[in-house]
């Protein structure tokens, strides 16, 4: 009897604080890998333009996309795991992984397919030319893996 009551006190009570919102919304977690495939959760400002321009960009490139307006975004970058020195402007979650910053949607779609284990990708800043900062000019600027110790490698060149 008192393993049972564990496990429902356990389970419903994070489940229900999350639903009234006394717990963070923000899902980075390994779970759901085979469904993620093609939705992404994209953390961003509600008043930052690139980044409903970046959530365009894979709508047109084939995923589903769940955009989530928050105030808050160092919280989310902290709680993703985002390493400060590699940070942008939003935050997104997809098969298990994180994406940081304008990361183009091929990239994404090869970091699915070859499953590193890594925590994830990000473009540091803002660099102009990368999706969803389409400008009059084209910056040099790299893809990075990240892991959770906060190790970098380069992914992709543009």
């Amino acid at each position: 009897m008192k393993k049972t009551i564990s496990i429902l006190v356990l389970g419903v009570l994070p489940a229900f604080a999350m639903v009234v919102g006394l717990l963070p919304q923000v899902a980075f977690s390994d779970s759901g890998k085979q469904a993620a495939l093609e939705s992404i959760i994209v953390y961003k400002s509600p008043t930052c333009g690139c980044c409903s321009k970046w959530v365009r960009h894979l709508q047109d490139n084939g995923f589903k996309v769940d955009a989530i307006d928050r105030n808050d975004m160092s919280s989310v970058k902290s709680q993703a795991g985002v390493p400060r020195r590699l940070a942008s402007c939003h935050t997104a979650s997809i098969g298990g992984y994180v994406i940081e910053g304008h990361v183009p949607a091929a990239d994404i779609k090869r970091l699915l397919q070859e499953r590193p284990a890594v925590a994830g990708l990000t473009v540091p800043g803002m660099p102009m030319g990368s999706p969803g900062m389409e400008g009059p000019r084209q910056d040099k600027y790299n893809v990075l893996t990240f892991d959770k110790a906060g190790n970098s490698t380069v992914f992709s060149r543009y």
